[in-house]
């Protein structure tokens, strides 16, 4: 029968659950808190992305820009990055695990076509992921995942277009976590470098009257780079807003467990008490019997 130490064991493990449940449902409340900022902030970003990307497709619809350095594809494709966007810390569900399996996918299908890959990493999860697998890492970005601004975009989109003119490497992809709900987030890969054409075409061109200044090449060659950072960003928004919603659903489970653990525990610990109780009654009973004989 449990004895007065496994009651005390108990106890002291329903305090021990209890503790976690507040951290948990505090956590909850955090990542909750900053999920409409972050959805805000994507939706805020939009109407930036939707203008620069119709202004470009309207100047290459004026004139040409196949020739762009961002834009002209390499002749031959041997070393590939690969931009993984991240957090800094867990207790996110299966956030970091799915946006780092499809950039491992890609890795994996890089190398089996005989290119080199070497890593961008946004966070330290995708960090320590790719270290940990003897994976080349170009650079790391610490401390902007959770609230990203677009000048960390700008620093992240001027080191990977640097390589990129510079011939250090040939393709860049930009693994993500797409936001579509607080319920839904998807893993995502899209090709960051070279800028594909398509994206910019089915613009209209600018009527005859319309005077440039600077003229519309000089225009493009500033607007080109500020589309790839706005991508980037995005792909930044779109994963900080993935992690929060990660984070509260995972830490709402976790306080739901909590609270499962801790009925059971109770009834564990009623029954032990109850238990000793007889245990005790039973010993005075008996020896009541035995004075009295």
């Amino acid at each position: 029968m449990p004895g007065a130490g496994e009651l005390r064991a108990l106890r002291r493990r329903i305090r021990s659950v209890k503790s976690t449940q507040k951290i948990t449902r505090a956590m909850e409340l955090i990542a909750a808190s900053r999920i409409n900022k972050a959805r805000l902030a994507v939706e805020s970003a939009r109407p930036y992305a939707e203008m620069i990307t119709t202004v470009i497709r309207d100047l290459a619809a004026s004139g040409e820009v196949a020739d762009h350095p961002l834009l002209a594809p390499h002749e031959q494709v041997r070393r590939v990055g690969i931009v993984v966007v991240s957090s800094d810390r867990g207790l996110a569900g299966a956030y970091n695990t799915n946006v780092l399996r499809r950039a491992e996918r890609v890795a994996v299908s890089e190398r089996d076509a005989g290119r080199e890959v070497t890593v961008y990493a946004l966070g330290r999860k995708a960090d320590g992921y790719f270290r940990y697998r003897g994976q080349d890492i170009a650079e790391t970005w610490t401390g902007i995942a959770d609230r990203p601004r677009y000048r960390d975009a700008q620093e992240v989109g001027r080191t990977v277009m640097d390589d990129y003119r510079e011939g250090r490497i040939d393709r860049v992809w930009l693994a993500y976590t797409d936001f579509k709900s607080a319920l839904t987030q998807v893993s995502a890969v899209v090709q960051l470098l070279p800028v594909d054409a398509r994206e910019l075409e089915g613009g209209e061109a600018y009527p005859a009257q319309f005077l440039f200044e600077p003229a519309p090449d000089a225009i493009l060659e500033q607007l080109i780079p500020r589309y790839v950072e706005q991508r980037v960003f995005a792909g930044l928004l779109e994963g900080a807003a993935s992690e929060h919603a990660s984070r509260q659903r995972a830490m709402k489970a976790a306080t739901d467990n909590a609270s499962d653990i801790i009925d059971d525990l109770t009834r564990e610990a009623n029954r032990a008490r109850q238990a000793a109780i007889t245990t005790e009654i039973s010993e005075i009973v008996g020896g009541a019997e035995a004075m009295s004989s």
